[in-house]
């Protein structure tokens, strides 16, 4: 669908103006879904040593807003998600979180966005879908009752948002919330001159098709090696799977009606570790993109996209730290730029000024293809016994037989040996139902391993690749 030249020209002017305020170095997320993580002081002084300009968090923690006080750092607060059907429709409770999370730390931190939510559309149907809009729209009447204009208020939405997102020239919002949500939220947008916020991860794209989809294509390599993709709707060349997702969203845009709002990149990055099961995640591969990816929004004049030449992509990698105790694959722990003692996973300057050749040499890439042989799913560490039995409780209690082997008596049983009987309960548990969805974490207490566990006559259930 094309855009007119005079909707895309004035659009192109009012972005230019507003743009100035914006650096073009990337953000970072501050995740802290960790139990080992450092104290936020230690935290923020870990974001300046980064370079970052900008930082996300996923609530509104007075210990961590306080120790951004008096930084550089531009500051995205978040609403939770569970407050959102009560302030939709109470302006008074909107008053009372902006006065109590916001107002105490504004100026000194330098709070820009409220962000309302954290992909709230990406879960199954529900009466928060309806009430996002509302709420975001009293949030933003509270933040001019207290004069605080300049921040803006919107909400992170997950690419599964889009019905169709290839080519992007076909690009659409699914039919169950174009109309009764994206429609009055893209109007909010455009009227307050904020942003669609959107999480982009080629990562995932990648490895849900990699026989389809070229890794070099994901990792922004695809110049140097003629890959490219022609979108053959809009005739537009990509080069990266990048460029390609966003202007996916800006095509969705476009065809509600609303091609001037602006993106804002709420998460990117690539897993530096994983479960044996998931290809392509290892410190190589999260290493390359986010430098690259660095290097693509640093770029001056600016890139943009093939749909959308010219417009700055302000943006936020994913993640400061690797947080053990997330919930999900094994990827999901393994997204940070840095190890919680504050050690940097890779070398990596959010500013770019560091050339690539005083980076420390990076591993050898690992995993790049689908692992392929047995893995069992083992008890991780001895840790908190009382959380490890009740695992191991929940493990037995599910599929056919579980732990038979494990019971006083059978070829698994070592009295005294918690350790070993989740071990193998685990296994079993994940051998039985991993077909049905089932994965290896149990609250962090799980993890992959190709070395056999078994012993004697005992031997483990295991998964087959």
């Amino acid at each position: 669908m094309p855009i007119p030249l005079l909707v895309l020209s004035m659009s192109m002017a009012l972005f230019s103006v507003s743009s100035a305020a914006f650096s073009l170095q990337p953000g970072i997320c501050y995740g802290q879904l960790g139990d080992n993580l450092p104290p936020p002081r230690d935290s923020v002084s870990l974001l300046t040593s980064l370079h970052a300009k900008r930082v996300k968090l996923y609530d509104a923690n007075p210990t961590i807003l306080h120790a951004l006080g008096d930084t550089r750092l531009q500051v995205s607060v978040m609403v939770p998600n569970e407050l959102i059907v009560n302030i939709s429709s109470n302006q008074t409770l909107s008053d009372k979180w902006v006065s109590d999370n916001v107002v105490p730390f504004h100026p000194r931190t330098r709070i820009r966005y409220l962000l309302v939510g954290n992909e709230i559309i990406s879960s199954t149907p529900n009466r928060t879908w309806l009430r996002l809009v509302p709420a975001m729209r009293r949030l933003r009447r509270s933040l001019k009752a207290f004069g605080l204009r300049r921040i803006k208020v919107g909400t992170p939405s997950a690419m599964d948002v889009l019905q169709t997102s290839f080519p992007p020239s076909n690009a659409a919002f699914r039919q169950d919330i174009a109309g009764p949500v994206m429609r009055p939220m893209l109007e909010f947008l455009n009227r307050t001159k904020s942003f669609f916020f959107v999480d982009v991860y080629p990562f995932f794209a990648w490895a849900s098709d990699p026989v389809n989809i070229n890794l070099d294509y994901a990792l922004f390599r695809s110049k140097n090696k003629n890959i490219t993709v022609t979108d053959p709707g809009s005739g537009l060349v990509y080069t990266n799977l990048f460029d390609q997702m966003v202007d996916a969203v800006y095509f969705a845009m476009e065809r509600l009606g609303f091609p001037g709002v602006r993106i804002f990149i709420a998460e990117t990055g690539w897993p530096n570790g994983g479960d044996l099961d998931q290809i392509g995640a290892n410190i190589y591969n999260a290493a390359t993109y986010n430098r690259n990816f660095v290097k693509r929004v640093m770029t001056k004049p600016f890139v943009g996209t093939p749909a959308r030449p010219g417009f700055l992509l302000p943006s936020f990698l994913f993640a400061l730290f690797n947080e053990n105790v997330k919930p999900g694959p094994g990827t999901e722990r393994h997204f940070g730029l840095l190890h919680p003692n504050g050690s940097r996973v890779y070398d990596i300057d959010l500013s770019g000024a560091t050339p690539e050749s005083e980076f420390r040499r990076l591993p050898a890439p690992e995993n790049n293809e689908k692992f392929k042989g047995r893995i069992w799913c083992v008890a991780a560490r001895r840790g908190n016994a009382t959380a490890l039995a009740a695992a191991l409780s929940y493990a037995c209690s599910q599929g056919n037989g579980t732990c038979d082997p494990i019971q006083d008596g059978g070829k698994c049983f070592k009295p005294d040996s918690l350790f070993w009987h989740a071990s193998y309960a685990f296994s079993s548990y994940w051998a039985q139902l991993r077909k049905g969805g089932a994965t290896c974490y149990f609250n962090g207490l799980a993890t992959q391993t190709a070395k056999d566990p078994s012993y004697g006559s005992c031997k483990f259930p295991s998964v087959t690749l």
